[in-house]
């Protein structure tokens, strides 16, 4: 697929089956992660590859955080599922630092540009995705749970697998409704 065929053709399928990128897929995927623009070269991003007991476990994690946090009972019978819609989950998380030239903000940015990277290279290579994020992604029990620190931020879910079935192409948006020319 062309890069700017891609771009601009690019939707999200959030119904995903195996299989899950593997290999040298996976490895392409990742290796686009980090090709994300990084302002002082701090690579304030980290990824944890969630797939087969891996998913169980992101399952407890959200489960337990739901009990804590005292969420509804529908709630927490749902984090029992919520992590199986996809065969992989990619969990992206900002470690963000203290930087003279380089706001928190821009560091949140080049994690969220990473996980851009890494969906366009799944769709390039016949994978698809839904970059997910909710309460879980910021709930202090989830970070606690993946030993965080009160300047990391989950910036999403990214969740990979094959589309079970074809991908809804959005609706183009035209570009004057948004952009506004300084000639």
């Amino acid at each position: 697929m062309e890069a700017l065929d891609l771009l601009l053709s690019r939707s999200s399928n959030a119904k995903l089956i195996e299989p899950a990128p593997g290999g040298e897929v996976l490895e392409n995927i990742l290796k686009a992660a980090l090709r994300a623009p990084d302002h002082a070269n701090l690579s304030p991003f980290s990824f944890i590859v969630c797939q087969g007991e891996g998913l169980q476990r992101l399952a407890d994690i959200y489960h337990d955080a739901a009990i804590k946090s005292e969420m509804d009972e529908a709630t927490v019978e749902k984090t029992k599922t919520m992590t199986f819609r996809a065969p992989m989950i990619i969990v992206a998380i900002a470690k963000t630092q203290v930087h003279k030239k380089v706001p928190e903000i821009e560091q949140v940015a080049t994690t969220a540009c990473a996980v851009q990277n890494m969906q366009m290279a799944a769709q390039a290579q016949g994978f698809n995705g839904m970059w997910r994020t909710g309460s879980f992604a910021y709930d202090p029990h989830v970070k606690q749970a993946f030993d965080l620190n009160d300047n990391d931020h989950i910036v999403g879910y990214l969740y990979l697998g094959t589309p079970a079935s074809d991908t809804v192409i959005k609706k183009q948006k035209l570009p004057e409704n948004f952009v506004k020319h300084w000639d």
